[in-house]
């Protein structure tokens, strides 16, 4: 099991054989994203022809929707890390749900959430 980070669906849209080779050497099962992650990929939308097509993309994920533990989660690792790191809202989100259901995160940006406790990145 995983969850993508918004990052890995953007560079899947894109067409990166990279990551698409990654993802293949990882062999994941269930992967999942968070709400979050799909609301930051709708926002990417230039127009509404790419909004659908958006759509239709998410639809192959199992999207985990933010519940009172991960928002209060959210918000504790807020307070502790708001001065050290200046995390985003989405990031911690995100983060909260891996955390919270104990499923790695698959990012291209482990820099935002090496410092997380107990968060496993891929």
């Amino acid at each position: 099991m995983v969850i993508f980070d918004t990052n890995i669906l953007i560079e899947i849209y894109r067409g990166n054989e990279s990551i698409k080779k990654d993802i293949y050497i990882h062999n994941f099962e269930n992967i999942y994203i968070s709400d979050i992650t799909a609301a930051e990929f709708l926002i990417g939308a230039r127009d509404k022809k790419e909004l659908a097509l958006i759509k239709k993309v998410l639809n192959f994920y199992t999207s985990i929707p933010i519940n009172t533990s991960i928002s209060n989660l959210s918000v504790e690792l807020c307070e502790k890390f708001t001065l050290s790191h200046k995390p985003s809202i989405p990031d911690l989100l995100i983060a909260s749900t891996s955390i919270h259901y104990n499923i790695p995160l698959y990012t291209l940006n482990k820099k935002d959430f090496v410092y997380l406790p107990n968060l496993t990145l891929i």
